[in-house]
Parts: structure tokens; C-alpha cells; sequence
């Protein structure tokens, strides 16, 4: 056997396949659900991106991947308004669950206003911040 450190990015794809071949082979047929990957997009009246959440859905949840906000828009319910379009969408898709990590710099607090329950902190990380795990769960 040889290890290689290298940077190929066929070979990183062919790791996570096999990685996901796995996973859809240890879960039920009921529990397997299309991945998709999504997004919702804030414009201002010059049709100027000012703000957009991206998430991916999978195994009947929804992974937050992205949440930002123009600087200059922040104060005004545009990440909150995001944040309750990517829900309803999650909703529509029986997603059970809604997952999202932030750092103490970026949003916790909002995700808290939203209804996240926080249920991990890995402190200073990066050095003197931290780094925080939040889920909701969706119900009918």
C-alpha cells in the first residue's frame, strides 16, 4: 500500500461516492430521499443581489449551506424573510428536520429568534470565537 497526499479532484469525487454509496446502503428505502440543492434570492429594486439562503436537502431534511445579507440591507428582516422561505420550502418536501452550523461572528442569535435549538458549541474556534450547531424540528 502507498498514501499519496495530492489534490485531485476525480479522486475526491470518487471518495465521497463511495461514501455515499455506503450511507444509501445502511438506510431504508423510506428514510432515502432525492438530494436537491436550492435557493432563494433577495433583489433590490435594481435587480442587485442583496441577500440569498442556500441549502441542500437530503435523508428528509434541509441543510442550511449559506445564509448572507448585504451589509448595507441588514436591520430589515431579510434574513429572517429567507429563512421562512427556505422552511415553508422544506415543509412542502416533508423535511423533518433543519440543520445549520454558524459561527459566534456570524448568527446565532438569529437562528435562535427563528426557533433553532442550539445542540453543540465548540468553543474558540476559530481562536477566540466559537463555533455553534443549531437544529429545528419540523412538524405538521
Amino acid at each position: 500500500m502507498k498514501i499519496n497526499k495530492q489534490e485531485v479532484q476525480e479522486d475526491r469525487e470518487f471518495i465521497r461516492s463511495k461514501v455515499i454509496e455506503h450511507n444509501m446502503a445502511s438506510l431504508s428505502d423510506a428514510i432515502k430521499s432525492p438530494s436537491e440543492q436550492v435557493s432563494f434570492i433577495a433583489r433590490n429594486d435594481d435587480g442587485d443581489i442583496i441577500g440569498g439562503v442556500t441549502g441542500t436537502s437530503f435523508w428528509q431534511h434541509m441543510h442550511i449551506d449559506f445564509l448572507w445579507v448585504d451589509a448595507a440591507e441588514r436591520g430589515q428582516g431579510i434574513a429572517r424573510q429567507l429563512m421562512e422561505q427556505i422552511e415553508a420550502y422544506a415543509r412542502s418536501i416533508s423535511c423533518r428536520l433543519m440543520i445549520v452550523e454558524t459561527f459566534s461572528f456570524q448568527a446565532p442569535g438569529l437562528y435562535k429568534k427563528l426557533g433553532f435549538n442550539e445542540f453543540g458549541i465548540i468553543e474558540d474556534h476559530p481562536a477566540g470565537h466559537s463555533f455553534h450547531y443549531f437544529e429545528k424540528r419540523l412538524t405538521t
